[in-house]
């Protein structure tokens, strides 16, 4: 058996953990530059709005109304979901993250014990008491029928959140309930096929022949089948499959033209993605610059280029980084265009330790570069930091705008909530 664990409207309710004065009010959180709706609660929904509604269109009259809005406000909606993962493993012996917020957890064996419905009960009040976020609990004896459980418990709220799907008549009426396109697996193209021969939902999913599904469709999608038929055909990944790439990039707040700026912007990226890539435990051998200028401004000249910068050996050295994203930004930028976004991509990657060794680069100066880099890591997850390279800017005047952030509750002592 597997239960699913999804947070409800989890942006949303990442807000309204420390102002309980929001409670049945409209929330919307806003993508980055606040540009558009990325995360909404249901009472912003029943006021029609709808995901990616651009703000500068919604803003007026979703004020009008009542609502509230928020910038995007990552480190605290990371905190809170690293928080909900640490009690699921001490709930359960096996989980696998599956989102920031969504966990699969095995129940092998619980239901000897312990009722699969008082489990979810349990799971959904403890995270609720100790975290104040609201989730619900999909249960199933598979993956994919534990998601068909996840969607009764938020479609129907008779459930209060949680839905076991041990007996097959349950399954069996949930599933002819249920939309074929709401089937985890189901894709867009896939769902129009599967409605132009007849197929309206999960139930006759379930029904049709595979060797129909592997000939029209996929080997997936006929795992999905199987799988709604109770055979477990994906099993729990308790390690996330290692990254082959790591991309980060912004849009800019404003249009930039100042090299300067942009070589701040990639130093930036460069800094953040290496701290990604040493948590992996991985170096990398190629690192892409690319910057682009607004698509949507017909009246402006249009650029858009890439660039790859090759280190001689691995490294995940955030200096080396930083050096080789100035290069590439050299490289990539002209002068006289307005641009509104760059980005930086790290690729072909190596284990840690593994590589050849560099005759001019003794393996004393390595592990003293690598004692550096395990230092700056260790400072930046306490309260002393952030220790960040002048590369990377003071002012950071091209950074993202996000003039309706909350203060990050969890993870800055300057943001405390204060109890008077």
């Amino acid at each position: 058996m597997f239960a699913l664990v999804d947070c409800n409207s989890f942006y949303a309710s990442c807000e309204r953990v420390f102002r309980p004065d929001l409670k049945n009010k409209p929330v919307v959180v806003l993508s980055n530059n606040d540009g558009c709706v990325v995360a909404l609660s249901k009472e912003a929904k029943n006021l029609g709005i709808k995901m990616c509604d651009p703000w500068f269109k919604i803003e007026k009259e979703y004020k009008q109304k009542g609502g509230i809005a928020f910038s995007s406000n990552y480190e605290l909606y990371a905190d809170i979901s690293s928080r909900i993962m640490d009690i699921l493993e001490q709930l359960s012996p096996r989980v696998e993250i599956y989102s920031i917020d969504e966990a699969f957890l095995d129940l092998s064996g619980v239901s000897n014990c312990l009722d699969l419905d008082i489990f979810g009960r349990d799971c959904l009040e403890t995270i609720k008491k100790w975290t104040g976020m609201p989730v619900r609990v999909g249960i199933g004896p598979t993956k994919t029928l534990a998601k068909v459980a996840s969607f009764g418990a938020k479609k129907y709220p008779k459930t209060n959140g949680v839905v076991d799907l041990s007996s097959k008549d349950r399954q069996t009426k949930l599933m002819k309930l249920m939309p074929v396109e709401e089937v985890w697996g189901v894709g867009r193209k896939i769902h129009r096929h599967l409605n132009g021969i007849g197929i309206k939902n999960a139930y006759e999913l379930s029904q049709l022949d595979l060797n129909f599904i592997r000939s029209k469709f996929n080997i997936v999608l006929a795992k999905t089948v199987r799988e709604l038929r109770g055979e477990v055909c994906i099993d729990l990944e308790e390690e996330a499959p290692t990254k082959k790439q790591i991309v980060v990039s912004r849009t800019f707040n404003s249009r930039v033209t100042n090299l300067k700026m942009l070589h701040e912007a990639v130093s930036d990226y460069a800094a953040r993605a290496a701290v990604k890539l040493r948590r992996e435990k991985q170096t990398c051998k190629v690192l892409s610059v690319f910057i682009r200028t607004n698509p949507f401004r017909k009246q402006d000249i249009q650029h858009r280029e890439i660039v790859s910068v090759p280190f001689i050996l691995p490294t995940n050295d955030s200096r080396d980084l930083i050096k080789a994203a100035k290069q590439g930004m050299d490289r990539v930028y002209r002068e006289d265009f307005q641009y509104n976004k760059a980005g930086i991509m790290l690729s072909d990657f190596y284990d840690e330790g593994v590589s050849q060794l560099d005759l001019f680069n003794t393996q004393e100066r390595k592990e003293l570069d690598k004692k550096l880099m395990q230092t700056i890591d260790k400072i930046n997850r306490t309260s002393l930091g952030p220790i960040t390279f002048l590369a990377q800017g003071i002012k950071k005047e091209w950074s993202m705008k996000r003039e309706m952030q909350s203060p990050r509750y969890t993870t800055s002592w300057n943001d405390l909530p204060k109890v008077s």
